[in-house]
């Protein structure tokens, strides 16, 4: 064995041995948020000055904040998707947003991130957004027992919004049963529901859903946020003194942006940075909580988002009001281009992590599975999490070599797949692959025409549509140009090669690990 490695190795095991590895009371309780639409420059510790974030500036001031971490894809469903199999979305065809009438994407008899813990004793919730549908048929009973959902899966609780604030149903969801739901008031196909309008708010059309009075009036937009952190906050009061996993995703900072009263007017970026402002508080407060329980040392604290920032109506409010939600990243969520997929990320573990360390490695959602299952030790088999990577080194170590080759990232439409190895960002098609409203004020503005509201550059596009003889497709050298300004494709054509042979690869179904 080489001394180099011999020493890597070393670090790592007296890591492993130092949190008690060999210790079922010693292992670190985990809490991984999952904010929704939270994108690269909408933190002040990611560069964001018309939103004040002291509590998640804090949070990488303490631990690592990592500058290239990425969603698997810019859609918020198919990102879930990766994230709790570590699995690419796109191989498996979960490849948009899912809906009331959709039922569960995810096989019962995948091995899940819950799993990983659920394996080692923990106790495991997920709390928040599920977005990954419900039962067995479609459309989806929800006057009956919605099973399976997330406790098939490898969560022992689970409470939140089923499918995502701005559609329908607008319930709470505790295990298998919407909460409030009385037998004599069903819910009803076709019907308005019981809750307060918001732009971009959709109860229509197929999903039209109403009827269960009750049940819809105990759901208050602007207290959702309050209302699923209090439930986080008692869930760890309850685990303290044993282990437990706690997946909390936010319905902040997706639209309608509707925060608790008091967050109203406290940025200066609108309603979009007021509801960056209350998921800040949000984190803070599960932070609080951590300290007050004496649970901060042992406790590996993860931040990050399902995709990048939208340039929905609030999101072209805050951008006018100079709050670029992606920083110098080129697009939004829904695109290939950087700014639909790369996200903040930010992990804190005391005495284990080094304080304000930054972490250029790839890094993608999708290896939460093979990362947390590095904790203990447990190998991976055949057909487990085939696309996670261990980054628990990553985590670590200070290291400057990519533990990941290569990723695979899927937007909106997939005939504009990208690849993503070493500096190279290979994109199939022309554009974002995202939305492509052509104004603004429109909800899916986005893709060439936006660019010319945002001032964005790119040298495929001019006033806001693509050139005639803009190449097939796109390859930008990242190191050199993260704006993405230039499209190389015509300069290298052996590395063009090289990427659309690594993407073909890469969208294999396999069943064995990397």
């Amino acid at each position: 064995m080489k001394l180099k490695t011999f020493n890597v190795y070393m670090l790592l095991l007296l890591n492993f041995i130092s949190f008690g590895i060999l210790s079922a009371q010693d292992k670190p309780n985990v809490i991984y948020i999952n904010a929704d639409d939270l994108g690269y420059g909408d933190i002040g510790a990611y560069g964001a000055t018309r939103v004040y974030t002291p509590n998640m500036d804090k949070l990488a001031e303490e631990g690592k904040k990592f500058t290239d971490a990425h969603a698997a894809s810019a859609v918020c469903t198919p990102s879930r998707y990766g994230l709790i199999t570590g699995e690419y979305p796109v191989k498996a065809n979960v490849t948009h947003a899912i809906f009331d009438r959709d039922s569960l994407l995810i096989p019962i008899s995948k091995f899940t991130l819950a799993d990983v813990f659920k394996q080692q004793g923990y106790t495991t919730a997920c709390i928040g957004k599920w977005h990954l549908g419900f039962g067995e048929t479609r459309p989806v009973n929800w006057n009956e027992e919605l099973k399976p959902g997330p406790l098939e899966l490898g969560f022992d609780y689970y409470f939140g919004v089923p499918v995502l604030n701005s559609h329908p149903p607008f319930v709470y969801v505790e295990n298998h049963h919407v909460v409030g739901l009385e037998k004599d008031d069903p819910f009803v196909w076709g019907e308005e529901a019981a809750t307060a309008p918001y732009p971009e708010k959709w109860n229509r059309w197929d999903q039209k859903i109403g009827g269960a009075t009750k049940a819809h009036q105990l759901y208050v937009d602007s207290l959702v946020g309050t209302t699923l952190k209090d439930t986080a906050q008692a869930f760890i009061k309850r685990h303290k003194k044993e282990p437990f996993f706690l997946y909390l995703a936010t319905t902040n900072i997706h639209h309608p942006f509707t925060p608790a009263k008091r967050f109203l007017g406290k940025s200066d970026a609108g309603r979009y940075g007021d509801f960056i402002e209350e998921l800040d508080w949000i984190v803070g407060e599960i932070m609080k909580t951590l300290e007050e329980e004496n649970l901060t040392k042992n406790t590996i604290l993860v931040l990050t988002s399902d995709n990048g920032g939208m340039l929905n109506r609030g999101g072209q409010d805050a951008y006018a009001m100079d709050h670029h939600m992606n920083g110098e990243l080129l697009g939004f969520k829904f695109d290939a281009w950087e700014g639909g997929h790369r996200v903040p990320f930010i992990v804190k573990w005391p005495e284990k992590i080094k304080a304000g360390s930054v972490s250029h490695q790839l890094l993608s959602n999708i290896d939460m599975v093979a990362t947390f299952a590095a904790l203990f030790d447990r190998e991976l088999k055949k057909g487990e999490a085939v696309d996670s990577y261990n980054m628990l080194p990553a985590f670590l170590e200070n290291s400057t070599k990519n533990r990941r080759p290569s990723l695979l990232i899927a937007p909106d439409n997939i005939e504009n797949l990208a690849v993503r190895k070493g500096k190279w960002m290979y994109i199939s098609g022309q554009g974002g692959g995202g939305f492509k409203a052509k104004y603004r004020g429109i909800h899916d503005f986005g893709g060439p025409a936006a660019t010319v509201f945002t001032q964005q550059k790119n040298s495929d596009i001019a006033n806001g549509k693509i050139k005639e003889n803009a190449p097939p497709a796109q390859l930008y050298n990242l190191e050199e140009d993260l704006s993405q300004k230039n499209n190389l494709y015509e300069y290298y054509p052996q590395k063009v090669k090289e990427m659309q042979e690594e993407l073909e690869r890469l969208q294999q179904v396999e069943k064995t690990r990397p």
